[in-house]
């Protein structure tokens, strides 16, 4: 019996004492044996790596016993984590310890490039990872014309792709595990650097759009306002939201209220303080209209029918304005309605003897320079006398022949009389002096005293077309024609300069005098840097007379400041073309109005071009002639309806005229004539 129980009992004792020796000789076996497998173990077991039985985490790891990591960690990130690899490397050897250093190092160039550890997991103490990826945009890289997009998903993917890199990592060889962990982080660094220019990019273009964002129109909220009132009166005529009364209060209460703070404003410094108040509360009622009618087909025919009706308000307007300029134009302001009755008494009180101007002997004398003036404005007048004899080098030399009609000829005389130039002459005649001009010599005048003319300015185009201009005083004026009979209001003169009394002189027009016309009859500035300055703009082109004589394309040219030659005039006979030309247009087929068109006509292939610089046109309708222009013309002209004594002139243009009239005069005093606003 104690025989069976011996055998069992040693049988125990033999495999209590021998257990242990042949498993721990088993394992020292393996370590040996299978040194890469050891290697790999300890790789995987070193982010648990204990020394006395406690557990020492790594310093950048979250603060977590070992029992919750659910997989080893095949990284080093801290300095003191590579430093107890370090450590451990004196036991496996040189090779083993150079690669583990080496895999230790590039783990952490990886974590400062990426700025986050493998399994997601954020660095608490590694720094501002931010400026550290600012900071490489600075050095000089690659350039990445990748999309923002490509770049985001790129990233994705290399992420999946690490991520799953790093799951068979643990399990192979460390050599792989090495080329893997290199081949990653260049692959993010360069993930990092492209991303980071997109960052730059998308940073740039933020700024961009906050800048112009910044720039907020002066009038955006003038706009909107106007926007919304728009709007509600929309609400107002449809049919779903006039049948709700309560939305119909408020509707004309918030439009009543955004009236009221609008008012005149144009631009938003010009709105009250309550005005954000009712537009924010104008956009809320607005909202409640859209919930009632939500019927865009109904509003979009409301919204044309208002444009519609904007548009025919403004052509209506367009065409009120016109008129109303035109008829400002033409009628006499106060002041100089004042000035001719002021001046006509004074004449009348003068005796015989006082009436007379001095210098008489030079209005025949042809080696003199002579001007001729059409005009009765005595003011405009004064300052074409003035202006010239102020820039003239030898005043002595300039004789003036003002020739104005009955109304205004005691009031022309009395002014230059009571106001001579220094040195210059000056003469001044009535129309009604010149008896040999009658409607059996001049077609036009037999023309202006017919009734189907008057009929035509004054009856039958008014009811068609309300266009003042077709009512003007001077197409029924023989003084807007004396300009066509020169020669026989100066028979013993060789050359006259022919001035409007809408021009302002500002050089010594001296020069022209001796200006060699090649054998043409008059000097002009040629207007033809415009289509409308051309002949079709003036002509009936679809008459034949016209059509087959004239270029339709040929450059026009302005009167205003005009040297004639009178001898070549009479050679050729001017006059007599001008007659003939007048007689074919007595049904007005060829030209309507003014004495541009037969002046085109009548000069036509007879015009000498001057220098551009003689005479700048535009001042009385274009704000846009230049300065440049104005300041080296020797003529400035106010054509136009914007004459510079009108209140309706352009202001910036202005002082070159008043400039030359003197506002102390006793007569301007009288009749309250005062310098208007200049520029």
């Amino acid at each position: 019996m104690k025989m069976k129980l011996r055998k069992p009992v040693l049988f125990l004792l033999l495999v209590t004492v021998f257990a242990p020796i042949v498993l721990y000789t088993d394992t020292l076996g393996t370590y040996f044996t299978s040194p890469s497998s050891s290697r790999t173990e300890f790789i995987e077991d070193l982010s648990t790596f204990t020394f006395g039985g406690d557990v020492r985490p790594l310093n950048v790891l979250p603060q977590e016993s070992s029992t919750s990591l659910k997989e080893p960690r095949g990284d080093v990130y801290s300095e003191n984590s590579s430093q107890t690899i370090s450590n451990a490397s004196d036991t496996l050897g040189s090779e083993d310890a150079r690669k583990t250093r080496q895999l230790t190092e590039e783990s952490l160039k990886h974590q400062t490039a990426t700025g986050s550890s493998n399994d997601g997991v954020e660095v608490a103490m590694n720094g501002n990872h931010i400026s550290q990826v600012t900071d490489n945009l600075h050095e000089p890289q690659q350039t990445d014309k990748t999309s923002p997009k490509l770049v985001s998903a790129g990233k994705d993917e290399s992420i999946a792709m690490e991520t799953n890199s790093k799951k068979k990592t643990s399990s192979t060889d460390p050599n792989q595990t090495l080329d893997s962990t290199k081949t990653e982080t260049r692959h993010d660094q360069h993930t990092v650097q492209t991303s980071g220019k997109v960052v730059s990019g998308e940073t740039a273009r933020g700024k961009d759009e906050e800048r112009n964002a910044q720039i907020v129109p002066p009038d955006a909220r003038v706009r909107q306002l106007k926007d919304q009132l728009i709007r509600a009166k929309v609400y107002l005529s449809l049919s779903a939201t006039r049948s709700n009364p309560h939305f119909i209060r408020e509707l004309r209460l918030r439009i009543k209220e955004s009236l009221r703070a609008l008012g005149e404003a144009t631009k938003d410094s010009d709105l009250s303080r309550s005005a954000n108040e009712k537009l924010k509360a104008m956009e809320q009622t607005l909202a409640k209209g859209k919930q009632i009618q939500d019927d865009c087909a109904t509003i979009v025919k409301k919204l044309r029918a208002m444009l519609h009706s904007a548009e025919e308000q403004l052509r209506v307007h367009k065409k009120q304005t016109l008129y109303l300029t035109h008829l400002t134009a033409k009628t006499l302001p106060k002041g100089l309605h004042c000035l001719p009755l002021r001046l006509s008494t004074e004449y009348f009180k003068l005796n015989s003897s006082q009436q007379h101007f001095p210098h008489q002997e030079n209005l025949e004398n042809p080696k003199l320079y002579h001007y001729a003036l059409f005009s009765d404005n005595i003011l405009a007048a004064a300052v074409v006398v003035n202006s010239t004899v102020s820039h003239a080098k030898d005043p002595s030399k300039h004789v003036f022949h003002i020739v104005t009609d009955r109304l205004n000829f005691a009031a022309m005389r009395m002014w230059f009389l009571a106001n001579q130039p220094k040195y210059a002459t000056v003469d001044v005649q009535s129309v009604e002096e010149f008896t040999w001009l009658n409607s059996s010599y001049s077609p036009v005048l037999k023309q202006l005293n017919s009734q189907s003319m008057i009929d035509y300015y004054f009856r039958s185009r008014a009811d068609s077309d309300p266009n003042v201009k077709f009512r003007n005083p001077k197409y029924l004026s023989i003084m807007n024609h004396l300009r066509f009979y020169l020669p026989e209001i100066f028979p013993k003169l060789d050359k006259v300069l022919f001035l409007d009394d809408d021009i302002v002189v500002q050089k010594d027009l001296g020069g022209l005098w001796s200006l060699d016309l090649k054998g043409k009859v008059i000097g002009v500035v040629e207007t033809c840097g415009e289509s409308f300055h051309r002949f079709d703009r003036y002509l009936n082109f679809s008459n034949p007379l016209i059509s087959e004589n004239f270029d339709p394309r040929a450059c026009g040219w302005a009167f205003g400041m005009n040297i004639i030659d009178l001898n070549e005039w009479r050679r050729q006979n001017i006059t007599e073309v001008y007659h003939s030309w007048q007689n074919r247009n007595h049904e007005r087929q060829l030209w309507k109005l003014g004495t541009l068109p037969p002046g085109l006509i009548t000069f036509w292939k007879r015009t000498y071009a001057l220098d551009r610089s003689w005479h700048v046109l535009g001042l009385g309708y274009n704000p846009n002639v230049s300065q440049k222009d104005i300041q080296r013309a020797a003529v400035i002209h106010y054509n136009g309806n914007l004459k510079p004594w009108l209140e309706i002139s352009i202001p910036k243009f202005r002082d070159y005229w008043s400039k030359f009239v003197d506002y102390d005069q006793t007569f301007l005093r009288e009749c309250n004539i005062n310098k208007l606003g200049g520029s």
